[in-house]
Formats: C-alpha cells, structure tokens, sequence
C-alpha cells in the first residue's frame, strides 16, 4: 500500500474515523473535567549528613550517605511510626466525623490510630534527589490546605522520630552504664581495701625502699661475712703454723711482737753480760748469782709471753669462727627477710594492679557514660526543612491539558486503525493501483472520476500530482 492508496482510505472512511478521533477527544475532555480535582502539596527536607556525630565526634565512612542511609530515611518517613506520630500530633482520632468514618468502614473493629495511619499513608509520596541529599515529602488530596498540613506534618514527625531513633538507644545505654559504673566503683573500692589491708597486715608502706635497705643490708652482711671468713681463715693458719715451728718465737706474730722483742733483748744483753762474769768470775760470785737470777727471770717472762701470743692467737681463732658463724646466720636471716619483702612486693603489685586495672575501667566507663548520657539529652538532627509545604493554588490532578493531547495522540491512532480495519472488511477500489495491485494487470485508462475523490482536499491533491509526476 503506496502513499495515494492509504490517503484514499483514509478520505473514504472519514466519517468513521472522524468520529472515533472525535468521541475519543470529547470523553476525555468531559472525564476530565469530571474527576475531582485533587491537590498535591510538597515539603522538602535536607539531610545533613556531616559524617561526625555532634556529641561524640566519631566520624562515620561518608559512603553511606550515597549508600543505604538516605534510602533508609525515606523507609523511616514512610514507616507507621511517623504516621502514627502524625495522627496524635494532629489528633484525627478525636474528631467526631473521623471515628464516624471509622466506624463505618471496619464496623469498630481494630485501632483507630493504626487505621488512621494506614490511610494516611495511602497518599502519601516520598521521593530522594538523585544527585543531592534532599528529600521531598509529598501529600496528595482533594483540599489544598489539608494536603499542606500534612506534608508539614510528615516532616515535623520525622524530625521527631529521627530524633526518637537517635536519643532512646542512648538513654537505655546511659541507664546501663550507670548500673556498670557503680559496680566499677564497687570493684575499685574492693581492690582499694585490699591492698591497704595487705599493707597494714605487712607494714609496708614503700615496698621498692624497704627492699633497697634491706637489699643494702644483705650485701654489707655478704661483706662481713666475706672478711670475717678470710680473718679466721688468716687466723687458723697461723694458729697451724705455731703449732708446727720447732721453736715459738719463730712464729712471725711472735716476731712482730714489740714487747717479745724487748724482752729477748734484755735477754740477750743478760746471757752476754752473763757469759763475760763466767770468764771472770766464779759461779758462786753473788754479782753472777745476781745475773743469772735477772738471766732466768727474763727466760720465763719470755715464756710466758709467749704462751699469752699462742693462748691469745687460739682465742683470735675462735673468736673469728664464732663471728663468721653469727655472720652466716644473720645472713641466713637477712636472705629470708629479702625474699619474703620482693613476694610481698609481687603481692603488693598484683594488687596495685587490680586496683589500677579497676581504675582505668571505672575512668573509661565514667567517660563512655557521661558520652551516652550527653547523647540522650541531645536535640539535634541532621535534618532541616529546607521549603515548608504550602497549600497549592492549582489542582495537580486532573491534568486536562495534558489528557486532551494524550486523547489527541491516542484518538488520531485508534481512528486510523478501525478506518483501515473497515476499509479491509469491506475492500473497494479507491485508485487505479487497486486494480493493477488486485489483477496484476496494466492499467490503460480512466473514464471518468467519482466525485468523492473528484475535488479531494488540497493538500492531498497536491500529494497525489506530486507523487505521479515523480513516476
């Protein structure tokens, strides 16, 4: 089917075409001038979402911004929390004529809140900018001003229950830290008994000085004992060497001896003076009788010295055993005294330790309470109405502009669709291409024009001798 065929049906089948196009335009227009008018007024909110809590400073990954936290917002503001919000903000569930209607449509049975809630949901449009973090709340009924009301009254409600959502956990965490705080200060004050009961039953007031001097005191002992030890070693071995000499005043202490020194020598100068009156004089001469007497005496003073330098070196050495025995039991102590100070220093510092441990816990929960609590007593959001709803001027429903062209575009089809659908249930011959399509055979001439096609519009005129001339 060529250009001239399909203009040809068209032009036959006018009157069934025309009149589809036209009912088709005519109904939409009076429908739509019909309906109710229904109003839509919108509240745009924006979400200020920094990224760091207000309270706490904690700062938060900025993709959920662009994630799942707007979406979740636009969940929240649809939820039946915020809807119940709004019905006991406005207080629908008291007005006469809504528990009549009510009544009416679930004969009295269920919440007239939830029911409430419900319906007002049914209108109600929540929509996120791609691009941007506002959201726009939308309402949508038959009075202007009722529409704008409760698109504010959406967006005051979801400013209530984010700030619901945000301060109830963290007043339910504030009453549970208190119970932990005061079971911390339990602990502490505990801890802090214990080590002062430990340190009243010990003594001990500084464990690293007490242990310095008695650590000070174990090596001056070690020191002693050190020298009282190599002193009666000294002393034994001279008490063995003056046992062994053949003669005492060999004896290196005797030797040393000044008054065993004076001694042998007074002696020395008797037996001289002596062996010269011997020469000269007889033993019987009283002058010799006289110094051999002085000879003698000065013999056994000698030998008692030098028993007194044996007897007093024998006591040296037994005097030295005891104090290096004195010194090894005091050092015994001394050493029992030491480890008993560092066990109860490793005591004293466990339980410094439960108290500091009990400290730091009581500090860190102190602090992570007063935080909570401060978040609890919070009012602020990141929310703010960035454009309040106002009641609209204009009806957003029905459009009638737009549904007349709509009707337009869809009659202008539908009209050309049923005239070829006539013209194909009941085929006439509109051109002379009909025969040559029909019969396959060559057109040789016209006789003459019908008048239905005889004067057709101008512009399809113009169409056919064009279109003739291009072949």
């Amino acid at each position: 089917m060529n250009l001239q065929q399909f203009l040809s049906i068209l032009w036959a089948r006018r009157v069934i075409a025309v009149s589809i196009f036209a009912v088709i335009v005519s109904v939409t227009l009076v429908v739509s001038l019909l309906l109710p008018k229904s109003y839509k007024a919108t509240t745009s909110l924006v979400l200020n979402f920094k990224g760091a809590d207000l309270v706490t400073g904690l700062s938060l990954p900025s993709q959920l911004m662009f994630g799942s936290y707007i979406p979740t917002q636009v969940e929240i503001i649809s939820s039946q929390k915020v809807a119940l919000k709004v019905v006991d903000n406005l207080g629908f569930e008291k007005s006469p004529v809504v528990q009549q209607q009510f009544q009416d449509a679930t004969k009295g049975e269920g919440d007239i809140r939830n029911w409430l809630a419900e319906s007002l949901l049914k209108n109600l449009d929540v929509k996120p900018s791609r691009e941007s973090n506002i959201v726009s709340i939308s309402y949508e009924g038959n009075d202007p001003s009722f529409v704008a009301l409760l698109a504010n009254a959406f967006a005051e409600a979801y400013i209530q229950t984010a700030l619901q959502l945000k301060v109830d956990p963290a007043k339910h965490a504030a009453i549970w830290f208190d119970g932990q705080v005061s079971g911390l200060r339990e602990n502490l004050k505990n801890a802090q008994e214990k080590l002062s009961a430990y340190q009243q039953e010990t003594g001990i007031v500084s464990v690293a000085e007490q242990l310095d001097v008695e650590n000070a005191r174990l090596n001056e002992l070690s020191s002693q004992l050190v020298a009282a030890q190599t002193n009666s070693f000294d002393t034994a071995s001279r008490q063995r060497q003056l046992a062994n000499v053949s003669r005492m005043d060999e004896e290196p202490d005797i030797m040393n001896n000044t008054l065993i020194i004076s001694i042998k020598e007074e002696l020395s100068n008797a037996e001289s003076k002596l062996a010269d009156l011997g020469q000269r004089l007889d033993k019987n001469h009283p002058q010799y009788k006289s110094e051999l007497a002085l000879v003698e005496n000065l013999r056994r003073k000698l030998d008692a010295e030098l028993r007194n330098v044996g007897s007093s070196l024998g006591s040296s050495v037994k005097i030295s055993q005891q104090r290096e025995s004195e010194l090894r039991s005091a050092l015994k102590i001394q050493k029992a005294r030491v480890l008993q100070l560092k066990e109860q220093r490793n005591q004293i510092v466990l339980l410094q330790r439960d108290v500091e441990n009990a400290q730091r816990a009581l500090d860190a929960t102190t602090q992570r309470s007063s935080q909570t609590n401060l978040e609890g007593q919070s009012d602020q959001v990141d929310v703010a109405i960035l454009n309040p709803a106002v009641a609209p001027l204009k009806p957003s429903k029905p459009r009638v502009m737009l549904n007349v062209f709509i009707s337009i575009f869809l009659g202008t089809i539908l009209a050309i669709a049923l005239a070829l659908q006539a013209e194909m249930m009941d085929r006439r011959v509109r051109v002379p291409e009909d025969l040559a399509g029909e019969f396959a055979m060559p057109v040789l001439g016209m006789l003459g024009k019908p008048k239905s096609v005889r004067k057709p519009w101008p512009w399809l005129l113009f169409l056919m001798r064009y279109k003739q001339a291009g072949a």
